[in-house]
């Protein structure tokens, strides 16, 4: 049976629908002018994004590509081989990943002692702005400026936030696009 969810004035009755539920309705109405004001993008970001590839497959297998992270090391994933690993993309200008990152802070502190892997891919137009973020928030989990030339071998899936879950066989094990809520974060945990 389904639940008939009342929707009052222009906006919806968020009491009665999950967390996740409310933000898709309160997005839906911001693209049509009646709510939040639509962040405006770039041309050539929009562009970028309209190509983008799909989510992948659940079951998949996960390759990242070396990658230089934003305190000087690098990411070799042949290091990290037959251990979780954490791909999150985000923005320093993205409100969503404002509110997700501090639950992949907490997360990457969790777990890292079980051999969780993260690479957190900032999608910023200059890797300074990523390092200044994450500086100014106090957030210490690895992080790499995804360049437009390094996402030509690792495409950025539709979307932002993107969070990716490769389980210790190199096949993905949860892939959301969009804001998690730190109730979702944490039950990745259970995924390790």
């Amino acid at each position: 049976m389904t639940q008939r969810v009342p929707v009052i004035g222009s906006g919806l009755h968020a009491s009665r629908l999950s967390r996740r539920q409310w933000l898709g309705g309160a997005l839906a109405l911001s693209l049509t002018g009646h709510g939040w004001p639509a962040v405006a993008q770039s041309a050539s970001v929009a562009a970028e994004e309209a190509k983008a590839p799909p989510l992948p497959g659940l079951g998949t297998v996960l390759r990242l590509p070396p990658i230089r992270l934003l305190d000087g090391s690098t990411y070799e994933p042949a290091q990290h081989d037959a251990k979780p690993l954490l791909v999150y993309w985000w923005a320093s200008t993205c409100p969503f990943c404002a509110l997700q990152s501090p639950s992949m802070e907490k997360l990457w502190q969790s777990q890292r002692v079980r051999g969780l892997q993260m690479v957190a891919l900032s999608i910023d137009r200059r890797p300074e702005d990523a390092s200044a973020y994450l500086k100014s928030k106090g957030y210490t989990f690895p992080a790499a400026w995804a360049s437009p030339e390094w996402r030509q071998q690792f495409p950025k899936p539709r979307g932002l936030p993107i969070t990716l879950l490769r389980g210790r066989d190199g096949k993905l094990l949860l892939a959301e696009k969009g804001q998690m809520f730190e109730e979702d974060v944490e039950a990745m945990a259970r995924l390790l």
